[in-house]
């Protein structure tokens, strides 16, 4: 990339009200524990009898996905650590989290980033609970073959030769899953709506929507591939399962793509928390499927429309400048 246009990208990437980190709100940055049920507390229901697990959830944190190397095997911290990391994440002037190494200018201004400021109740140093080493497994041979042959596809082009050069995410097609349902810097809630037979799973970034059919039909044929893949529903017990397939290789999650398999997991724990808990697999990708967790949080406020198309000035403005350092 040549300096100029560097500079170009950077300046139009300032001036961008695409999603990439920003919202300004008023919430309360809390994340508890997903607790057992109170013995006085029953699991409110549906006319039908399900769990009713309706309303808007905020899963913001300040735990990371990952445990930080530095905690070795560790997977609890401490009370004083737990105080030193919230202390820090509230200080932090650009409005990221502690452990963020990014040290360049965000798109929007710190007070609009949502960021979660506390970590989450059981005090675990990372989301992911399996591996035990709380990181994502090792990566396969043939996921480092297919990212390199990513990357040879792409020689000789620039960051910005084309829209398709540019994240989904900067394009407002989607965060993907489960990217969307993890923590990010801002629009951390979900709102969740039931019937009898489908479930709507609604994503304040990007509005994403997943209707999820719960009356136990088949997954689509294995030649239709979406975005966000083909999500089925089914209960056990008063756990809502949500499992989805048939991924586009178009939408990696860290390197997995259309042998992607995702497991979801609802569990209302009390009146206002949900415990929500992924398991990634692909064989071809990882050395073993991993699991996250964390509890999503009853939230009174509503959600916002996120018009990302219609605010998407920086995707124009990157495409533009870099249109004009090749003159």
């Amino acid at each position: 990339m040549t300096p100029g246009l560097s500079l170009c990208l950077l300046v139009a990437a300032t001036l961008t009200v695409t999603p990439a980190w920003a919202q300004a709100v008023n919430r309360t940055s809390t994340t508890s524990a997903a607790a057992a049920p109170s013995a006085k507390w029953a699991t409110p229901r549906t006319p039908d009898g399900q769990p009713d697990l309706q309303g808007i959830w905020d899963y913001r944190t300040a735990t990371p996905l990952e445990r930080p190397k530095e905690l070795g095997d560790r997977a609890f911290l401490t009370d004083d650590e737990i105080a030193e990391f919230e202390r820090r994440a509230a200080e932090r002037e650009d409005g990221r989290p502690p452990e963020d190494g990014r040290s360049d200018p965000s798109v929007h201004p710190p007070w609009w980033l949502d960021y979660g400021k506390r970590v989450v109740g059981t005090k675990r140093s990372s989301l992911i609970i399996d591996p035990a080493d709380g990181r994502i497994p090792p990566i396969t041979d043939e996921a480092r073959k297919r990212a390199a042959a990513q990357r040879a596809s792409r020689a000789g082009r620039g960051p910005a030769d084309g829209p398709e050069d540019r994240s989904l995410w900067e394009r407002c097609i989607t965060r993907g899953l489960p990217e969307g349902m993890l923590p990010a810097g801002y629009n951390n809630n979900l709102q969740i709506v039931q019937t009898p037979t489908h479930l709507l799973l609604f994503s304040e970034m990007i509005h994403d929507a997943r209707i999820v059919p719960l009356d136990g039909r088949p997954h689509v044929s294995k030649s239709v591939r979406t975005w966000t893949g083909d999500s089925r529903g089914h209960w056990e017990h008063d756990t809502l399962v949500v499992e989805t397939t048939n991924f586009s290789d178009k939408s990696t999650f860290r390197g997995a793509g259309a042998n992607l398999r995702l497991t979801e997991r609802f569990t209302r724990t009390d009146a206002d928390t949900i415990e929500y808990r992924f398991t990634v697999e692909d064989p071809s990708t990882w050395s073993r499927p991993w699991t996250a967790t964390f509890p999503m949080l009853k939230n009174d406020e509503p959600m916002f429309e996120y018009a990302c198309h219609e605010g998407n000035y920086g995707l124009k403005n990157i495409l533009g400048n870099a249109r004009a350092v090749e003159k």
